[in-house]
């Protein structure tokens, strides 16, 4: 039966096609997208200095999540990816992000993403993407995660107790 997967791509460092983004579209391409987002430019998570180009593409797949979580993870190796530090510079990174079959948990793949709440760099592709998705979890939409991790919060009363205004 075939699924649909929304898969999340990055990239900071030059590999064999080119120049992140360059790299983010050949993997478009790799990874079978029907559509995509747009790419966007990210700073980095953890030690890395390099700026990321993400997208999120969606895809239709008979692979239940494992097998394609695996083929994700060959494409990554034929792109130029090695193992090393978390967060390091990477010429390619593919993350399962959300399936059509709602919730997903074995070892080594939960869907939907675990960070992928905390990540603007995922929903805002997202939102352009599949902006009515509902998190099987929460259920708040695309644009709902969104929109809550990218609000301005109001800034704390600087006043101490007991002064008059």
């Amino acid at each position: 039966m075939t699924q649909s997967y929304l898969i999340a791509l990055g990239s900071n460092r030059r590999g064999r096609h080119g120049d992140p983004r360059v790299e983010v579209r050949a993997a478009l391409a790799a990874i079978g997208a029907r559509r995509a987002s747009s790419i966007v430019t990210s700073a980095p998570l953890g030690p890395s200095n390099r700026a990321y180009a993400n997208a999120v593409a969606l895809i239709e797949d008979d692979a239940a999540p494992p097998a394609l979580l695996m083929r994700l993870k060959n494409i990554e190796r034929e792109f130029g990816r090695r193992g090393g530090r978390r967060w390091g510079a990477r010429v390619l990174d593919l993350d399962i992000v959300a399936w059509s079959g709602g919730a997903w948990a074995s070892p080594g793949l939960v869907i939907p993403h675990q960070s992928m709440r905390e990540r603007a760099f995922v929903l805002g592709p997202m939102v352009g993407l599949t902006p009515g998705w509902r998190d099987p979890i929460t259920g708040l939409s695309a644009r709902q995660l969104h929109a809550r991790l990218t609000r301005r919060r109001a800034l704390p009363n600087r006043r101490g107790a007991g002064e008059g205004p």
